[in-house]
């Protein structure tokens, strides 16, 4: 059978979250990456808004990442990420894709949103920071004592905000969220799907991923 093709992006967080989901279900993918600026006439033809993931299946083509997660898990589950308070990680991946996310963008490119200071941004982004640390503070993961697809979820944004000041980030009083993303960093799930890839190219070799089912 001819494996669905994901067109990615390394440093995407979205992207992220859609492979470390199919990387732990062991859905195995051709794997495009894509440079955002030069992105692939065939990507566009499969969807028009010209962000990834792109998963296309031989039914449907997915182009949001949570519905890639969903699909994923949808085919196996082994560790039964999504057997957790749908309706309490439902509204908090939401509230960090819709109300972080932006804070986070011009917490990260500050020159191009002059409205504010860099550190303005930064404290804006500090309720949900609270938010996600008070959360740790008496369990080991977002939603209980296990690992589960909100966690998988949130981590790539919260990578993304750290990595503008790592330094500062890791000696916040946020101690239990510096200990979660800092196991997340180390982890085989997320080192597994950091692998650096050439631009994909109409004509090159299929990129099988992940290598190995799971």
């Amino acid at each position: 059978m001819t494996p669905p093709i994901l067109y990615s992006f390394r440093r995407c967080p979205y992207a992220m979250r859609a492979r470390m989901t199919l990387y732990y279900v062991g859905v195995q993918c051709e794997l495009r990456e894509v440079v955002l600026r030069e992105k692939p006439p065939s990507m566009l033809e499969y969807s028009a808004k010209g962000t990834v993931p792109v998963l296309v299946l031989p039914d449907k083509i997915l182009d949001e990442s949570l519905d890639v997660m969903m699909w994923a898990l949808s085919q196996r589950d082994p560790d039964d990420w999504l057997g957790v308070n749908r309706t309490e990680a439902d509204d908090l991946i939401w509230r960090v894709d819709e109300d972080f996310k932006p804070i986070l963008d011009r917490y990260k490119y500050h020159d191009r949103y002059p409205e504010q200071t860099q550190l303005e941004y930064r404290q804006a982004a500090e309720p949900y920071l609270v938010e996600l640390d008070q959360k740790l503070a008496s369990q080991s993961w977002l939603m209980g004592d296990r690992l589960s697809f909100a966690d998988v979820a949130v981590m790539p944004f919260v990578r993304q905000f750290a990595h503008v000041d790592k330094a500062w980030f890791d000696q916040t009083a946020h101690t239990n969220l510096v200990g979660w993303l800092n196991r997340f960093l180390t982890s085989e799930l997320f080192l597994a799907v950091m692998t650096k890839y050439p631009k994909w190219q109409a004509g090159d070799d299929l990129l099988i991923f992940p290598a190995v089912s799971q």
